[in-house]
């Protein structure tokens, strides 16, 4: 063990140690809930160990610095922050204490699991390690990780014993993100298994919902998570362009706009609805 090492105070091993065990990155605000401490605190710890080379920071978030595949997601975490906790904030409107859910891995899926803590006695589900951080053993919140093979890039586990595992639940909804939106394909992502995943659930839930920025719509990618008819929401930042509006209304989706603070153009009107 180095020198530095030597030297890290008690709360900057428990940050490290939180790190780890999200994966090896985070947002601030995750890491400060998990700890039971302030962000300033977290902003502090983490400007200290920066100064170490133990890790490195962005905006709104943490990754550890020797763990080498971490800036992928760290990056997905920082990249349109803003709209994507205007979306988690919009989700958690969507969702009532007591709810069981499945959620799925994601940046925009981390920040909604973030926008839950304020909720009670969930039953939440996922394959995600972020997720499951921020909920367990929070406000009477069940949390239950799908586990499978762990891709540490994806802060996620897949697979087989993943899939088995969520599919012994009914939930009332299933909070999915994209990694594309495709007018021919639907919603779409990069991982096969997580697609896979994704289309085993759609069977047992009530409500499909969508979670993804503006950037996704037209993006391409390879699999095919669920066709439009098959999700019931989609929340997004931006209302969706118009070849899309109208496949969405078509497909019946109820699509979701969340709006900034003094935006007026955020009220009901159907799609099948677009709030």
């Amino acid at each position: 063990m180095d020198h530095d090492s030597d030297n890290i105070p008690h709360r900057g091993r428990e940050l490290l140690d939180v790190l780890a065990r999200l994966g090896g990155s985070a947002r601030n605000t995750q890491i400060a809930q998990v700890m039971d401490v302030s962000e300033e605190t977290v902003r502090r710890l983490v400007k200290a160990l920066a100064q170490k080379n133990m890790v490195e920071r962005v905006h709104g978030g943490t990754f550890l610095s020797r763990a080498q595949d971490t800036p992928m997601f760290s990056g997905a975490l920082e990249q349109n922050a803003e709209e994507k906790t205007l979306i988690a904030n919009k989700v958690s409107q969507m969702i009532e204490d007591g709810m069981v859910l499945f959620i799925t891995v994601g940046s925009t899926t981390t920040h909604i699991a973030e926008q839950l803590r304020d909720l009670k006695n969930l039953t939440v589900v996922s394959n995600s390690l972020s997720v499951v951080a921020s909920l367990a053993d929070h406000n009477g919140t069940r949390a239950i990780l799908a586990g499978g093979e762990v891709i540490r890039s994806e802060r996620g586990s897949f697979g087989r014993a993943a899939e088995e595992l969520a599919c012994q639940y009914s939930y009332d909804a299933v909070i999915c993100g994209a990694d594309a939106l495709s007018l021919s394909g639907g919603v779409l992502a990069s991982n096969p298994r997580e697609a896979e995943l994704t289309r085993a659930l759609r069977h047992n839930t009530r409500r499909m919902i969508v979670a993804t920025d503006h950037t996704k719509f037209g993006e391409r990618a390879a699999n095919v998570s669920c066709r439009f008819d098959q999700i019931t929401d989609l929340v997004t930042d931006i209302a969706p362009p118009e070849t899309f509006t109208t496949a969405l209304k078509d497909a019946g989706v109820t699509v979701h706009v969340a709006a900034r603070r003094g935006d007026k153009k955020n009220k009901k009107t159907d799609v099948a609805a677009v709030s």
